[in-house]
Order: structure tokens, then sequence, then C-alpha cells
């Protein structure tokens, strides 16, 4: 068995939206995407004061790739053009397919606005093969009680989707793909197998890992060799998202909130959602 070893590491880099403190590890310099993972934002961590404005996401829509949003801390607030509402609270998840066209707001609810209070948020943005692109959009709102939490010796495994041992997450991924996110208590240590051939996700959120004696420090994305397993270890409490997918050999063209094979197919979203083909999110008053 050969183990995953770090070959890059890559720092999330500042680029905040108006008060909302915001790290972006991927897409940055050197590194458009990994594999079927595109894309990650880590909002916060950061203290609202009372009476604020609260997340900045009103309707905006998505074409042909999938959102899953991992709500360490705080209230997410979602509702979108194919009729679904929900609040997710800290340790839930929200994954939405966007499929053929959606419109969705992400915003906090009004009572976190009128109270304040911690906030910190991870949306990663998932591709979709070209059979898929087009298919009907999903959402699945899943709260932390939901969400199966394997424990053993100092780790805690939150398995939103796929297998681990004998638990299977929450979610079931379109793509089979694997996503959770990992607390370890000082000197804890983790071990995913199963990985040949697969895309591999590694994002330091909160403390220090290591990989193979490899430091990852907090807002860090690793880049993983070939292997098929890897073990994560932490000499500090530590909490870091990993996720593994099938790897998708097609063309990415990618332009603002659309994903797709080709400029021609970005061009068709822009035309179907200006026409109005994705439909209508209201803002949920929660």
């Amino acid at each position: 068995m050969t183990d995953c070893r770090v070959t890059c590491l890559h720092p999330a880099y500042r680029d905040d939206i108006g008060d909302l403190v915001t790290r972006r590890p991927v897409p940055g310099p050197g590194l458009e995407n990994v594999g079927a993972f595109l894309f990650l934002n880590h909002h916060g961590p950061q203290t609202y004061p009372p009476n604020n404005r609260g997340l900045p996401f009103g309707p905006h829509p998505h074409r042909g790739f999938e959102t899953v949003t991992f709500i360490l801390d705080g209230e997410l607030a979602h509702t979108d053009s194919a009729g679904h509402e929900s609040v997710i609270r800290a340790g839930g998840v929200q994954w939405m397919t966007a499929g053929r066209g959606i419109v969705h707001a992400e915003v906090s609810p009004e009572g976190f606005k009128r109270a304040g209070g911690g906030m910190e948020i991870l949306q990663l943005w998932v591709n979709l093969p070209a059979r898929l692109k087009m298919t009907a959009p999903r959402y699945v709102g899943v709260q932390a009680e939901g969400i199966p939490a394997v424990r053993a010796a100092g780790a805690t495994v939150h398995l939103v989707s796929g297998e681990f041992g004998e638990a299977r997450g929450a979610v079931e991924s379109l793509t089979g793909v694997f996503l959770s996110w990992v607390e370890l208590e000082p000197g804890a240590s983790v071990r995913f197998d199963g990985l040949a051939g697969r895309d591999l996700f590694l994002y330091a959120a909160r403390g220090a890992i290591a990989v193979g004696g490899v430091s990852v420090p907090q807002f860090n994305l690793a880049s993983l060799g070939a292997g098929d397993s890897v073990t994560v270890t932490a000499s500090e409490a530590a909490l870091f998202l990993f996720g593994h997918a099938a790897p998708i050999d097609e063309p990415i063209v990618a332009h603002g909130p659309f994903v797709m094979n080709s400029a021609e197919e970005i061009r068709a979203a822009f035309a179907d959602y200006q026409a109005g083909k994705f439909g209508v999110a209201e803002i949920v008053e929660a």
C-alpha cells in the first residue's frame, strides 16, 4: 500500500467581500483546479456585531456543477428557484446541484443579523461531467445531527458523502464524490484508504496538520501525489476538509457562475439566464 505524499502547498489568498473575511486557495496562482474540485471559499472565522448586514450573497445563478457548503459556525439561510428553502446551523451542510440552471440566495437569517455572532463557512464547487451538466437542479440541506460522526482515538470524521468504515454519508453524490470534514485532537491521526486514481482534496481550515511528516499550515491546500492511502496527523487541535472524486477527463470552461465544457455552452447559459429560464429565488426572511 502506497501513502500519498504532499507535493506542493497552496496558501489561500485574502479576497475579502466587503466586511466578509474571505480566503481562497483554489483557483489561485499556479492552481486552476484540483481535478473535479474547482473552487473553495473560506469565509471567516469572524464575529458579527448585533444589527449587522449579514452575508452578501443575494440571488445569483449557477449551471453545470455543484456547490457544497459547510457551516462550521453561525447559520446560513438558503432559497432557490426550484422551491427549496432552509436555514442550516453550525455543523450542517448544504449540497446544491445546479445542473441545467438554478438561481439561489445564501444569506444570514434575520435573527443572526439582529443578534450577531460567530460565522465560519466553507463553500466548495464540485464539477459535473458533461452527461450531468444539464441534469435537474437538486438541493439537500442537512443539520449537524443528520451527518454521521465517526469517532476513534481523538479523530472525528464528519461524513457528508461516501463511505468511511461502516458508515455512509448523509448525501448521495451523483458522481460518487467523498466529502468530509475532520476534527483532530492534539497528537491524533486519521487514515483514508481506497484513493488510487482519485482526485484528492485536502485543506487545513483550523490548526496545523501533517501528511507524511510534511506540515500543512492553517489556510493551506495540499497537493497530494499518487497513492492509495493518506494519513493526516495533528500536533495541535485541528480541523480540515478532505474529499476525493473520480477524475473527469473533459475540458473545463468556467466563466463567472457557470462551468461548462465549451465557450458556446457558456454563452448559452448566459442567454438562458437572461431569458428567465433559471427562474427566480426570493430571499428567506427567517
